[in-house]
């Protein structure tokens, strides 16, 4: 049986992540897939291997994440949360450096709802005179 280190949840808008860091050489898998396949845009992994830098943690872990919910660039960023959540949980020396960064907080902008009477969120219906 594998042995988790640490585990973390990471949220931004509609995604939620659920980080496992374990023992191993640095590969990365999410929902099953290598990184590279599943963000396929060099600036998403970028985003995922931020906190890793920041703690010179990279290549000593494994992570396995399983994300839901949203688009790509939300789940790479419930990626980056929850990862800096974990690096805190396995390590407290950690929590400085990430928060100055402001890894630590949760990004909590939403979508606003659409309101009834109107045609989105803000937009209303065009006023005609006659």
């Amino acid at each position: 049986m594998v042995k988790n280190l640490a585990h973390a949840i990471g949220r931004r808008k509609t995604s939620v992540a659920r980080i496992y860091l374990r023992k191993g050489k640095g590969e990365v898998v999410v929902n099953g897939k290598p990184m590279e396949s599943y963000f396929t845009i060099g600036a998403h992994r970028d985003v995922i291997n931020r906190p890793l830098e920041c703690t010179d943690s990279v290549g000593k872990f494994s992570i396995l994440i399983n994300v839901k919910g949203g688009g790509v660039t939300g789940q790479a960023e419930a990626c980056l949360h929850g990862i800096s959540r974990a690096l805190v949980e396995l390590d407290e020396t950690n929590k400085a450096s990430l928060k100055a960064k402001g890894f630590l907080t949760r990004d909590s902008r939403m979508v606003e709802r659409k309101k009834y009477g109107q045609k989105g969120a803000r937009r209303k219906f065009q006023f005609s005179k006659r």
